[in-house]
């Protein structure tokens, strides 16, 4: 009974933590310094408290013992961060690119502590329902649930206007509508593994439902596309020959109304092939700005000596709209080799997982990373698909330890007991005080 308790609470302790580090990445007021406070103080204090849930578990009596399994992985983007610290020494911003940089370590730290606390759960608590992906299924419904009720109850603020104020898109400038369809193409994929565990299925069914069309308001390609290959990646996966017959039907009829909405906005074909005017953008920072500075780059998060980079083929900008070039630009040829061997030990140790963990890590991974090719992205500048990443690299970092040493052991049995007493003082306080 006292287990089921405390386990109840942590499963709600989790939730709060990743939703409000989550909603920390977003814009809710116009006023800079609130908003900086709101980023600052949240996400500080919300990662400060997972570190206490972990504690939490580890007074419960749990072991803190763990072995590193594909070790590569976390040692490579510790690497990456290493070399974006001492960037900081060439950057002429170094201003910026500090704070950059002690804001991807934050994450990193959040990500570690709740990972740590899940894996801990879930080695030592089998029988209960705290998930990863429940909790990021739940955060990502409610966050798309805020968004979806101030679209009706207040446009002006929850739409932006795009092309000439000819069409909107739902994000605002609260968050970037084609972050928030990557956000949207996550949820998604996370929620689908609770219609494989949970018997009612309806309310998943509606909290899916709410996110699809939070997705196409936003109007994002590049999360749509995600979307349906996680969805795909399912479909494989099941044996029920009339379900997969009904996806493949339902994705046919809507097409046309994909291809009208999504597809074939102002532009047309040129502005998709284009990768919506960022080709010339990304020609020039290579041709151009990269010869500049080619093995170490700018400095962390720079592109350029100056606060923008501008060239006379292209439109001016202080990001490169994809990830990689973005680490290109900003640590040079070695940072880049770096990061592609870094993803590829990352995507090695998913591949070696069971097949359900395998399908939610890649069901993760692929909206996030598609989204890296045309935004800011996991080694772009701050913003939740890092996180995302990072949650992902740790979810792969941990192992069981078969054997505690005697300390170790020792340590545990006294926790254990501390917490047991704790547990009871408390259930017989509540006891005396019904009497």
């Amino acid at each position: 009974m006292h287990n089921q308790k405390f386990i109840s609470k942590l499963n709600v302790l989790l939730h709060i933590s990743m939703f409000i580090m989550v909603a920390g990445f977003f814009t809710w007021s116009e006023n800079v310094m609130v908003t900086r406070g709101l980023k600052v103080v949240g996400r500080l204090g919300v990662t400060f408290y997972v570190w206490h849930i972990y504690k939490m578990l580890l007074n419960s009596g749990l072991p803190s013992s763990f072995k590193w399994r594909n070790a590569l992985s976390p040692l490579l983007y510790a690497a990456y961060l290493l070399l974006g610290l001492i960037s900081i020494m060439w950057s002429t911003n170094p201003g910026y690119s500090g704070l950059q940089w002690l804001m991807d370590v934050e994450c990193l730290l959040f990500a570690y502590y709740f990972m740590r606390s899940i894996l801990l759960i879930e080695e030592h608590y089998p029988g209960s329902k705290i998930r990863f992906y429940n909790i990021m299924g739940n955060v990502t419904f409610i966050l798309i649930l805020i968004f979806l009720i101030g679209a009706v109850a207040n446009p002006d603020d929850f739409f932006r206007l795009v092309e000439g104020g000819e069409d909107s898109r739902l994000g605002g400038y609260i968050m970037n509508p084609n972050e928030l369809g990557m956000l949207c193409g996550l949820g998604v994929s996370c929620l689908i593994f609770d219609l494989y565990r949970q018997p009612k299925k309806w309310w998943t069914i509606f909290k899916i439902s709410c996110i699809v069309v939070a997705l196409v308001l936003t109007k994002s390609r590049s999360s749509l596309i995600g979307l349906l290959l996680v969805v795909f990646f399912h479909i494989r996966r099941s044996s029920n020959l009339k379900l997969k017959l009904l996806v493949y039907l339902s994705v046919a009829m809507a097409v046309p109304l994909a291809v009208e909405k999504l597809v074939m906005r102002k532009g047309g074909i040129d502005d998709i092939l284009s990768m919506t005017g960022r080709m010339p953008f990304w020609k020039a920072l290579i041709t151009e700005g990269l010869p500049r500075e080619p093995l170490l780059g700018f400095g962390f998060m720079r592109i350029d000596y100056n606060e923008v980079f501008e060239s006379v083929h292209s439109y001016t900008a202080h990001m490169t709209h994809n990830t990689f070039i973005q680490v290109l630009m900003n640590l040079g040829f070695i940072g880049f080799g770096l990061v592609l061997f870094q993803m590829f030990f990352t995507i090695r140790g998913f591949a070696k997982e069971s097949t359900e963990k395998k399908l939610m890590l890649f069901g993760i991974l692929i909206p996030v990373l598609i989204n890296s090719f045309t935004e800011f992205g996991i080694f772009g500048e701050s913003n939740y698909g890092i996180l995302f990443y990072q949650l992902l690299i740790f979810s792969i970092s941990f192992g069981k330890v078969k054997e505690l040493s005697k300390s170790e052991k020792l340590r545990t049995h006294i926790h254990s007991n501390t917490f047991r007493r704790k547990q009871n003082f408390h259930g017989d306080k509540k006891l005396q005080l019904n009497h």
